[in-house]
This record gives structure tokens, sequence and C-alpha cells, in this order.
């Protein structure tokens, strides 16, 4: 069993790949627009939409990240019900990282030492994503 983040945008997920790709040294697993999907009848596809993205996945180290646009027509809300939590084993990677987050996003926790994390932070990117940043080890 594995559980992988889905991150469902607004007509931005292709901008948002190619950010996650820079940010996390991550292999383009494969974009699939919708207008490379099968028509159907029932949901006709706007002709600005066809190159909006149905399903997207990039492969960071050892886990994935799926992606795709809300369907032309449907309802989109960005929230912040889910956040992705990323774990290091190394304050300075933690830092890179979380500093690339911050183009064009926001600091909502400074990456700084805790009770339990040498580096742990939150930052919210400029898709509206949660990111937690978290480095293994303790002080003390």
């Amino acid at each position: 069993m594995q559980f992988i983040p889905y991150l469902q945008l607004n007509g931005n997920a292709r901008e948002a790949i190619g950010f996650y790709e820079k940010v996390f040294h991550a292999e383009n697993l494969g974009v699939i627009t919708f207008g490379e999907m099968p028509a159907s009848p029932d949901f006709p596809l706007p002709e600005d939409a066809k190159d909006l993205v149905a399903h997207g996945t990039i492969r960071v180290g050892e886990s994935a990240i799926m992606f795709s646009d809300t369907f032309p027509g449907q309802p989109a809300q960005e929230g912040n019900l889910v956040t992705i939590c990323i774990t290091f084993d190394n304050a300075d990677k933690a830092r890179q990282v979380f500093d690339a987050l911050q183009d064009g996003g926001r600091v909502e926790m400074p990456l700084s030492e805790t009770s339990f994390s040498p580096a742990y932070g939150v930052i919210k990117d400029k898709f509206d994503v949660t990111f937690q940043i978290y480095t293994e080890g303790h002080q003390g």
C-alpha cells in the first residue's frame, strides 16, 4: 500500500509540475492533457482547455506526487486541509527546499530549531499548497 499526495489545481498544474521538478530535483514521469483523453459527449471540452493537465506525476526520491487541473466547468476550491510533510536528515537540505518554496509563496512558520527538530518550518507555496519541512534529529 502506498499513499501519494494528489494536487488538484485550477489551471496551473503544468506550472506546478515544472516548479516542483526544480525545487525537489524530481523526475517528470509524464503528463496527459484533457485534449489527449478520449472525448465524451457528456462532458464537452472547451477548446481552450485541451492543454490543461488531466493527470501528471513526478517522482521525488522514493515518493511521488500526482497532479491534475480541475475539469473545465467544475468548481475549484483551494484549501489547506492537506499539507505535505517533507522529512530530511540534513538541515542544509531542508533549508535549500524551504528557500526554494518561498518563490512566490509565503512563510507561515520560519525554518528554525525547535524542541523536536534542528530545522522545522511551514511554508505555503505560490500554488497555495502547504508544506511542513521537518528535519530529523533531537536538540539538547
